[in-house]
């Protein structure tokens, strides 16, 4: 049960179907294997042995897909960096990680040679683009050069525990931490994924969100699997995915609310073909119910279902599928995460991991083949989230009488912006570096867009001159721009201390949250 199966299944299957689309890219399955062959030996001619990392850092296409697949074919493991990291924050994963070879397309070129600067394990670059031999820095080779150059290898063949992927999330501490998912990991909930939404062959999947998120990765190996056909574009606008699913009929797509919600916003919506749609999944993030019901009433050919996990459960635990998205189903089950998938057997349980009864709210936790193998190199920190078998998600919520898991609040100090992660602490740790700051905390407000917004209330020291957009700009040279505070409110007073001494986030939250069932939008 490892991920490249898919690809050996489907060659048998029908070498001469097409596989793979991406901009002027159009591979045929056989073409597709040939060039993930290659990729393979290509990476093993630059030193990477079984276990070896492989880190990218690019922007959607057919190459990122091959790179899913090469990496493992090849007996490595994948580890994409998110491009949308500050260089201190991609520094930081690569060191951790230690791959030994990174793969950038013509836009990171230059970053990449920062990268290699700064990592010592990285032995080659890839410049996986159009850049010339006389730009490229030292180390590197071209994408396309080294697959023309390499001999077709045979699959590695890795059994299903062996290490497939690292992917790289927040942390309460304010440093990123690896998931190990393995083959059999993610095979898992390729499997649940599939017999839940009724996937086969005739799958034409779109892949429109970043690849170096789970959430969108997890669906190039579901559709492998599948022996379906993969359609990328390079990043999500709502104009070029719906002219993409009308061109390439595109059956199925994975969309996060937000972009759900810039969908909805066009204004020549209905005069997209989408005859073909028959299914779009969302999740990464609570969807808000006037979205969803616009959805189905703007887009009533098309079956919704949601999907709620984390990188950690592969990435997910309960399902809420298109039987439940029919008109006439209450607004209550709707605000549902849906009930566990296959893969998965999910409890909410109180601190001492005895189950809850229903109706009770406690911390949800989740134990299978879906639960990841634990947390690169951080053991202590492995053994408290895999507790007594189950995987301890952070997330509280409770199931009601017909088995439904409701979510209702993140234990961890953890907010969900437009579908990405952001940890408080993060946040917190780059306001904090300004000079002229004595305190400073950073909550999640609501926001009809994003969902929710990252909002820092900062206390400057005495005499000092600080304005919201100099935070903003201190915040942006430090970290990410989606984890920067979107709105800043500075105060002259202390802020509010709880019974432990510690800065007070529900008093300050609860302003902005007063009147709502859940402290999550």
């Amino acid at each position: 049960m490892t991920l490249t199966m898919g690809l050996r299944r489907s060659l048998a299957l029908d070498g001469r179907a097409e596989a793979l689309v991406s901009a002027e890219t159009r591979l045929s399955r056989r073409e597709f294997v040939d060039r993930v062959a290659r990729l393979a030996a290509a990476l093993q001619d630059l030193g990477m042995r079984d276990g070896d990392r492989v880190a990218m850092l690019a922007a959607n296409g057919h190459r990122y897909v091959e790179f899913y697949f090469g990496v493992l074919w090849g007996g490595g493991v994948i580890v994409p960096i998110n491009s949308r990291f500050a260089l201190a924050e991609m520094i930081e994963q690569a060191r951790d990680a230690e791959p030994v070879v990174l793969i950038v397309d013509d836009a990171f070129a230059a970053t990449g040679e920062e990268l290699v600067k700064n990592v010592p394990s990285i032995a080659a670059l890839v410049i996986a683009g159009n850049a010339t031999a006389a730009n490229r820095a030292a180390k590197s080779i071209g994408y396309e050069d080294a697959l023309s150059g390499a001999k077709p290898t045979a699959d590695a063949m890795r059994k299903e525990s062996d290490l497939a992927c690292l992917f790289y999330t927040g942390g309460t501490t304010g440093r990123s931490k690896g998931v190990m998912l393995s083959h059999g990991n993610l095979w898992a909930n390729a499997m649940a994924t599939i017999a839940h939404l009724g996937l086969d062959e005739n799958l034409v999947h779109l892949h429109s969100g970043p690849l170096f998120h789970l959430g969108a990765g997890a669906r190039v190996y579901t559709t492998a699997v599948a022996g379906g056909k993969h359609v990328v574009v390079s990043r999500f606008t709502p104009q070029q995915a719906l002219a993409t699913i009308a061109r390439e009929k595109v059956t199925v797509a994975t969309f996060v609310p937000t972009m759900l919600a810039m969908l909805l916003e066009l204004p020549d919506l209905e005069g997209y073909d989408l005859s073909s749609l028959r299914l779009i999944t969302y999740g990464a993030s609570p969807m808000p119910e006037p979205v969803l019901q616009e959805c189905l009433r703007r887009l009533p050919q098309v079956r919704f279902a949601q999907s709620y996990g984390m990188t950690e459960l592969s990435p997910v635990a309960t399902m809420l599928g298109a039987e439940h998205h029919m008109p006439g189903t209450p607004p209550s089950r709707l605000r549902s995460a849906g009930r566990p998938v296959y893969s998965a057997e999910v409890r909410v349980a109180d601190t001492e991991d005895r189950e809850l009864p229903r109706g009770k709210v406690g911390e949800i936790i989740v134990r299978g083949p879906i639960v990841m193998m634990g947390y690169w190199r951080k053991p202590e920190l492995t053994a408290e989230t895999l507790r007594n078998g189950w995987m301890h998600t952070g997330d509280s919520g409770y199931f009601d009488d017909d088995g439904f898991l409701f979510i209702a609040d993140r234990i961890k100090d953890m907010i969900i912006s437009g579908g990405e992660n952001v940890y408080s602490i993060e946040v917190e740790n780059a306001i904090a570096s300004h000079p002229d700051v004595a305190e400073c905390a950073v909550i999640g407000i609501p926001d009809p867009r994003w969902g929710e917004a990252v909002h820092a209330i900062v206390v400057a020291r005495a005499g000092a001159d600080l304005t919201a957009e100099e935070i903003q700009r201190h915040c942006r040279a430090a970290i990410a721009g989606y984890k920067c505070p979107r709105s800043v409110d500075l105060r002259s007073e202390p802020l509010p201390q709880s019974s432990v001494n510690k800065i007070d986030k529900a008093a300050l939250r609860a302003p902005f949250w007063s009147g709502r069932t859940r402290q999550i939008n």
